[in-house]
């Protein structure tokens, strides 16, 4: 049996193909609990009319909230790389990141190098690009869908997950109550 067939797409909409876009706007946002903790990304396309284009969020494991960051940046410019797009216009509630995309400042942390280093070369592929630090409020979407594949993705920290038993087929949950008397023989 074909594997491809049975996995199910992270994205939404569905895929449609290469498109070409006078504009998109990219929202990211990375969230970890702990830092570093669990963490997952979380990312939201839209066309200047505010059509969605993609969305999708996914636990990427333990890691710093500034390493979600730039992790759900550079997912969202691996999924742009299909499309033809003139401009990009990327918001993010992290003003560290965008003040070091735009080179307002510098990448101090070891683990962000390569990652940042990632970022600026797909950006060029843009004939114009533009990050934007905005208030989380701005940012709902992205920080919603990073926040629920973190809630999904990750268990409790120092518990282990459990999924609840299933119920009693119907007519017998008087059987498997916890007040059931034992059966007389």
């Amino acid at each position: 049996m074909d594997k491809r067939k049975n996995r199910k797409s992270v994205l939404e909409p569905a895929f449609q193909g290469a498109k070409r876009f006078e504009e998109l706007y990219v929202y990211v946002d990375g969230a970890a609990r702990g830092n570093p903790g669990p963490a997952a990304i979380g990312v939201v396309v839209l066309t200047r009319e505010g059509k969605r284009v993609a969305a999708f969020g996914e636990a990427i494991g333990q890691t710093t909230n500034n390493y979600a960051e730039y992790t759900a940046l550079v997912h969202a410019l691996r999924l742009l790389s299909v499309f033809e797009v003139d401009r990009l216009r990327l918001y993010t509630d992290s003003e560290l990141m965008a003040k070091q995309v735009k080179g307002e400042y510098r990448v101090k942390e070891k683990t962000l190098h390569s990652l940042n280093a990632q970022v600026m070369s797909m950006l060029r592929r843009y004939r114009d690009w533009e990050i934007a630090h905005v208030p989380r409020e701005e940012n709902a979407e992205a920080d919603g869908l990073a926040n629920r594949a973190l809630s999904e993705g990750a268990p409790a920290q120092g518990k282990t997950a459990r999924k609840p038993p299933p119920p009693p087929p119907e007519g017998q949950s008087e059987l498997f109550s916890p007040d059931a008397a034992e059966p007389e023989e």
